[in-house]
């Protein structure tokens, strides 16, 4: 039965000059929030808005325009970054300051968007924030209001009903990620000759779960199509992403211009704003090309389609895969996961990503050709 105390627990918190958030996870993670981000500064515009995240996060947000103020790195911090996974012992006295930075700053509002709160609850808790939220798992340590953390439910709209628990409604359901114009010196050099090769495709054959990663093999024979139709290929990622790309190398016969591991997260920002169409699995590229408004083909795993797959379908498709057994075991996945990292996502069939891209280049050479002809 419906009371006045459901009314409370998602009304506007009043008074709020600082807002902390906590989520330092991966590149796509952030990608996934920024529309949380966006709806709190919409409901508390004139609050000092602090993300707490990874060394990675200050590259890539510190000056750039968005809903944060200030970005501040969490230290080594067991359950929370992986820093700490192997040696939780070190840096408690990083960790103690840490704390007592943030205390000092007295936060009327704490933002957990970090997992479902069993260790970084307590972290947000030690920040003494008036008022916290967030997700909650089962056994997790209580908020003043939270949402309950169940696995199955998109990041973006998980967030998004997190942050509306303190009043704070969406104000768009994509994420959005400002460029700006010193992210495309880092590229200068590389784009020199490419910005006329028209379409400029990006591959990035990368994702943190093996997984999640489409065969090499199938993104060369996607490479050298796209080449043969005409267009200039380019591989992307981070310097993890090496060996992957130098296997895809080997198999492609069209010679895809290699950037893997040359580009910081600013120069890849840049990049990604200029390609026309952006190939990959499910990994942070993708979501970041995403939200700099280049259109992707996404090869997904059905169960992170409902997790993280792109909400519209206008300019971002989703290749699926539906095996739902290990190609190594025939362990369901279903309830859990055996210690195989084989291909979930090896069945998506070439044609099919070839597909997807043919018609978001059709598209998108028919919307400039349209607009062309109407200036």
């Amino acid at each position: 039965m419906w009371s006045p105390e459901d009314r409370r627990a998602t009304s506007r918190v009043e008074d709020v000059r600082g807002i902390v958030v906590l989520r330092a996870s991966g590149l796509g993670d952030l990608v996934l929030a920024l529309p949380a981000l966006d709806a709190l500064r919409a409901a508390y515009p004139t609050a000092h808005l602090v993300y707490l995240g990874l060394p990675w996060h200050t590259q890539l947000l510190r000056g750039r325009p968005g809903p944060w103020d200030e970005v501040d790195v969490v230290p080594a911090w067991p359950g929370v970054t992986s820093r700490a996974t192997a040696h939780p012992q070190t840096g408690d006295g990083q960790r103690k300051a840490f704390v007592q930075r943030h205390r000092a700053a007295g936060y009327d509002l704490a933002v957990q968007l970090h997992g479902g709160g069993a260790y970084s609850t307590p972290l947000l808790d030690s920040l003494g924030a008036r008022i916290t939220v967030g997700g909650r798992d089962i056994g997790a340590p209580r908020l003043d209001r939270s949402l309950p953390f169940r696995h199955l439910q998109h990041e973006t709209l998980r967030a998004l009903e997190i942050v509306g628990l303190v009043g704070a409604g969406p104000v768009d359901l994509l994420p959005s990620l400002s460029v700006l114009p010193s992210d495309h010196c880092e590229v200068v050099d590389e784009m020199a000759g490419l910005r006329d090769a028209r379409p400029l495709v990006a591959l990035h054959p990368g994702a943190g779960d093996p997984r999640r990663r489409w065969p090499v093999d199938r993104f060369a024979a996607v490479a050298d199509e796209l080449a043969r139709e005409g267009a200039r290929v380019l591989i992307v990622g981070g310097r993890e992403d090496s060996v992957l790309a130098a296997r895809l190398l080997a198999h492609a016969r069209s010679q895809p211009s290699d950037l893997t591991g040359r580009l910081s997260l600013p120069g890849l920002v840049g990049l990604l704003s200029e390609v026309d169409l952006m190939i990959g699995n499910d990994s942070g590229p993708r979501h970041l090309a995403a939200a700099v408004g280049t259109p992707t083909v996404g090869i997904f795993w059905c169960g992170n389609v409902v997790n993280a797959a792109p909400l519209v379908r206008a300019r971002h498709r989703v290749a699926t895969s539906f095996q739902t057994t290990c190609p190594d075991c025939g362990a369901s996945q279903t309830r859990g996961r055996c210690p195989h990292n084989p291909s979930f996502v090896a069945e998506v069939p070439v044609d099919e990503v070839l597909d997807e891209a043919r018609n978001l280049l059709i598209r998108d050479w028919e919307e400039a050709s349209e607009s062309s002809g109407h200036s």
